[in-house]
């Protein structure tokens, strides 16, 4: 029954002084302070604290934000789509700091190793059917090492 009458005459004189009171906000902290059982410096240390996990956070949701948008922009320019303004910069706001995942970096250079092997003249020759590449190599060899005997009885060299 007194809590109920302090809360409706608290209220009302409250509203009635213009919320005057600037003492009643340290109490506020200290009864959090005190409600977790800490003294008002530990309280302010653990506040800091949780405010640069905050940070830390932030910044490596940034940092995978920005890898995540280095793997989308590196897969637009091999199938060479349009580049995207919103990757472009969250790469940029993460900095130079950008580093792709090994495994990942391992991936793109298998991808550009095939992709390289796929354009050369071995690796065009391989799609055609019934060709048997050893057996052209062969040839090849046979064919530069009888070069390399005219030339050598070559009387002008």
């Amino acid at each position: 029954m007194a809590f109920m009458v302090k809360h409706v005459v608290g209220g009302q004189l409250k509203n009635l002084t213009g919320g005057l009171g600037g003492e009643e906000k340290p109490e506020a902290e200290k009864t959090d302070a005190a409600a977790q059982g800490m003294t008002q410096e530990e309280f302010e240390q653990y506040q800091q604290q949780l405010e640069e996990e905050k940070q830390e956070r932030e910044a490596n949701f940034a940092q995978k934000k920005a890898e995540r948008a280095t793997i989308r922009s590196h897969f637009r320019d091999k199938y060479r789509l349009p580049k995207n303004e919103m990757d472009e910069t969250q790469i940029q706001q993460a900095g130079d700091d950008v580093v792709l995942p090994t495994e990942l970096a391992k991936m793109i250079a298998e991808d550009n190793q095939e992709e390289a092997h796929k354009q050369s003249v071995l690796g065009q020759l391989s799609n055609i059917q019934n060709v048997d590449i050893d057996q052209l190599k062969d040839k090849a060899q046979a064919t530069l090492e009888d070069l390399k005997k005219q030339t050598e009885n070559c009387s002008l060299m």
